[in-house]
C-alpha cells in the first residue's frame, strides 16, 4: 500500500474522540483506534519526541546519570546549550552587581558586557535547534510511527503553541544579539542608547515573555495549569519565571536624560540574573526529560 492509500486507510480506522487546549490552540488530542484502544497526541511530546505520559513524568524523571551525555538527542543539545548561555548571563549579572568584586580580579565593565554577548550566542543556536526541531517533528499517525516529511529549515506553523514559542524566542535571541554586541560600543547620549542597547532589549523581553508563555500553556494544556509531579510542567513553569525577570530587568533598564539611575540600573541588573538563573534551572531540567526521549 503507498503512503496516500495507507493514510487513508489510517483515518478510516481512526477517530479522534477528544481535542483540548487553551484557546486558540489544540495542545492533545485523543483518537479511538479500530480495535477500540487508545492513542494519544500532545503537541510538545509530539515535536520533541518524547512519550506521551498522563499523570507524571515517570519516564523522564528517572534518577541516574544517563541524561547527562546524551550527544546523540537534540533535546540534550538543546538544554546543554541553553545552559551555558543562562550560565554566562548569570556570571555577567553577578558580576554587574559586585563591580568592587570584579575590579579585585581585574574585570571592566567593557570585559562584563562582552561576557553578556557570549551568552546572547549560545542562547540563539539553541532557540534556533528548538525551532528547528519543531518545524521537522513530523506527521503524528495514531496507530503508527510518525511520518517524517521534507526537512525545512524554519518551517512556517502559526497554529502550533509549540512552534511559535520557539519562533518567538528565536526572535528574540537575534534581537539580545544585538542589544549585547551594541552594549559593548555603547553610545554617548541616552537616546542613542536607548536606540541601540534598549529597544532590542525590551521587544526582545516581549518575545522572550510571549514565548514563555505559549510554551507553558502547551506543557499544561490550559492558559493556567498546576502540575507539579511532571517535569515538563516545571521546565515551562521555570522558563516563565526567567521570561517574566527578564522583562522586569528590561523595564528597569531604560536610559532616561539626566544624572544616571543607579537604583534602577541595579533592580534591572537584579532581575537579569534572577531570569538568567531560571533559565539555566530550566535548561538543567531539560537533561532528565530528555533521558525519556523515544529512539
Amino acid at each position: 500500500m503507498n503512503d496516500e492509500g495507507l493514510q487513508e486507510f489510517e483515518q478510516f480506522e481512526t477517530l479522534c474522540v477528544e481535542e483540548t487546549g487553551p484557546w486558540p490552540f489544540v495542545t492533545r488530542r485523543v483518537f479511538e483506534l479500530s480495535d477500540r484502544s487508545r492513542s494519544v497526541w500532545t503537541s510538545r511530546e509530539h515535536r520533541k519526541g518524547l512519550p506521551h505520559v498522563e499523570g507524571d513524568d515517570t519516564v523522564a524523571t528517572r534518577a541516574d546519570w544517563h541524561c547527562l551525555w546524551m550527544p546523540r538527542s537534540l533535546n540534550w543539545w538543546i538544554g546543554t546549550i541553553f545552559a551555558i548561555g543562562a550560565l554566562l548571563f548569570s556570571a555577567g549579572s553577578a558580576l554587574s552587581l559586585a563591580p568592587a568584586a570584579a575590579a579585585d580580579i581585574g574585570i571592566r565593565l567593557s570585559q562584563i558586557n562582552a561576557i553578556y554577548f557570549a551568552g546572547s550566542i549560545p542562547f540563539t543556536i539553541a532557540a534556533y535547534l528548538q525551532l528547528f526541531q519543531a518545524a521537522n517533528a513530523g506527521e503524528f499517525r495514531p496507530s503508527g510511527p510518525n511520518v517524517a516529511g521534507r526537512v525545512r529549515l524554519f518551517g512556517w506553523q502559526p497554529k502550533e503553541a509549540g512552534w511559535l514559542s520557539c519562533a518567538l524566542q528565536f526572535a528574540g535571541t537575534l534581537l539580545f544579539n544585538v542589544n549585547t554586541y551594541d552594549a559593548m560600543h555603547p553610545a554617548p547620549d541616552w537616546l542613542r542608547q536607548d536606540l541601540a542597547i534598549w529597544v532590542p532589549d525590551f521587544v526582545g523581553s516581549v518575545l522572550f515573555l510571549a514565548s514563555g508563555y505559549l510554551a507553558f500553556i502547551e506543557a499544561g494544556h490550559a492558559h493556567w495549569s498546576w502540575q507539579p509531579a511532571r517535569i515538563s510542567w516545571w521546565v515551562t513553569f521555570i522558563n516563565l519565571l526567567g521570561c517574566v525577570g527578564f522583562m522586569i530587568s528590561a523595564l528597569f533598564a531604560v536610559v532616561l536624560p539626566g544624572p544616571a539611575d543607579v537604583t534602577a540600573g541595579t533592580i534591572a541588573t537584579a532581575f537579569t540574573l534572577q531570569g538568567a538563573i531560571c533559565f539555566f534551572v530550566g535548561a538543567c531540567l531539560l537533561l532528565p526529560e530528555a533521558s525519556g526521549e523515544t529512539q
